[in-house]
């Protein structure tokens, strides 16, 4: 029993796209089966490598291994072409050289008469040696299968065309290729989006032809804007490394694509594992999914809170990089991080509050230093620099009393000693916990900003 994912390398992976393979790779897991990663690029003129690179690195990002590939239908045309033949001997198939004019003017007829537009046979019985081959569909009969997301679905033969399965170059198509593929791969199910489910009659009756067995078939249906309309670029349709770059955890975005068109029951938040055992292709819905920023963003800090330290760390450093922060000048990234992961909305957010920890900066926010560095500050923060310097037990505990203390013997508010603390040793008073944040940021450096600050105030009465 196998399951794949077979992408067209014509474009970057996008949610649509990765939620097939989700779907796929789980249903393979639950099964205890294996996953195969085919690439689909047959299609010369639109295939590239960099779609090809995108969508590996997309699925390894996500963590969806692959048991099998990936597999280049570009490397199997000899296969085709020999079940290209074998239909041709077997007359199951033939040589068609109608030309795009005529085609088109049947078609027009066709539609003028109030027709399906399909192919007349025209060439079915002329013997030609040339062209583009046409697989024979029979004419009479139905074509019924038992979809796990649609169920039943039945369409007459004569509703049918013709098929093209092979270029006047030899190269072969879609249809016969992916049935090929499916039969010597042994997918036992196909998972993917319903603007395929057109093409399944066609291929089961190539199936047929072959004496083939026929897979099981899931279409899974579209994922919409929240407006209903197809999705948008600023919204879900963007290459899925940028959710990477926007600072979304790989298993919060599996956790949200997941639930875009499958439930089970109220949850929410789902761990792969959960995932995995809970899985049935028909709790699918039948009805289009709808794309909601705003329950990624909760998702995706819901996992920034909650995720293994560890695990965390490791993904923050792609953005750590990014931002070219040396590590080796600071605290241990395990103490910033644990700091940081409550008020962080993003992985991105989180890399760019780690800044103030490892390196220093030139000049505090200008609007919040015109705010709370002033004259009666310039005292508070004196008084910080004195017994910060003397203290000798540099934990948040120990800092805390320092602040309290100076809060007691000048009768203000912790407001007051915390605002220009902040500032003073953050830059532009995104710092967190204050106490916390002045024993991570590190003593030597504490002083030294406490400095920056006074002399900062200084500066504007000389």
């Amino acid at each position: 029993m196998k399951s794949r994912f077979a992408p067209s390398p014509t474009g970057y992976l996008h949610i649509g796209g990765a939620r097939t393979a989700l779907f796929a790779w789980l249903w393979a897991k639950k099964h205890h089966s294996k996953f195969v990663l085919r690439i689909e690029d047959t299609d010369k003129e639109r295939s590239t490598q960099d779609s090809v690179e995108a969508i590996l690195q997309g699925i390894d990002w996500l963590g969806l291994s692959y048991d099998e590939g990936p597999i280049y239908q570009s490397g199997r045309v000899k296969r085709y072409k020999e079940v290209i033949s074998q239909l041709l001997d077997e007359g199951k198939a033939y040589y068609c050289e109608c030309t795009k004019e005529r085609l088109e003017e049947m078609r027009e007829a066709q539609i003028a008469s109030g027709d399906k537009p399909k192919y007349d046979g025209c060439c079915r019985d002329k013997r030609l040696k040339s062209g583009v081959v046409r697989f024979l569909n029979p004419d009479n009969g139905t074509v019924s299968f038992n979809d796990y997301v649609k169920g039943v679905i039945e369409i007459a033969n004569s509703e049918l065309d013709d098929l093209i399965i092979a270029r006047s170059d030899g190269s072969p198509t879609y249809n016969l290729t992916v049935v090929v593929d499916d039969h010597d791969m042994e997918i036992e199910c196909v998972i993917r989006g319903d603007d395929h489910i057109n093409n399944t009659p066609k291929q089961i009756n190539l199936y047929e032809a072959l004496n083939w067995n026929i897979p099981r078939f899931a279409h899974v249906p579209m994922i919409l804007d929240a407006d209903g309309s197809r999705l948008s670029k600023r919204h879900g349709a963007i290459d899925l490394m940028s959710y990477r770059d926007e600072g979304f955890l790989p298993k919060a975005l599996l956790n949200y694509i997941v639930r875009l068109g499958w439930s089970h029951g109220d949850q929410e938040i789902f761990s792969v594992d959960e995932m995995i055992n809970l899985f049935e292709l028909k709790n699918i819905n039948k009805s289009s999914a709808s794309f909601n920023q705003e329950k990624l963003d909760w998702i995706n800090q819901s996992y920034i809170k909650t995720t293994e330290i560890n695990e965390l760390v490791s993904e923050l450093e792609w953005h750590l990089n990014q931002l070219s922060i040396d590590l080796s000048d600071g605290p241990d990234m395990k103490g910033v991080v644990e700091a940081l992961r409550d008020r962080s909305k993003s992985l991105v957010d989180m890399a760019q509050n780690c800044v103030m920890f490892y390196h220093d900066f030139e000049d505090f926010n200008s609007d919040l230093a015109m705010k709370f560095f002033h004259l009666e500050s310039r005292l508070v923060l004196d008084d910080l620099l004195i017994n910060l310097n003397s203290l000798e037990q540099w934990t948040a505990q120990h800092i805390h009393e320092v602040i309290q203390e100076i809060c007691e013997s000048r009768n203000i508010g912790f407001g007051k000693v915390g605002q220009p603390f902040r500032l003073a040793i953050s830059g532009d008073g995104k710092a967190g916990s204050i106490d916390k944040s002045a024993q991570l940021v590190g003593k030597k450096r504490v002083l030294l900003r406490l400095k920056m600050a006074i002399d900062w105030i200084d500066s504007l009465s000389s």
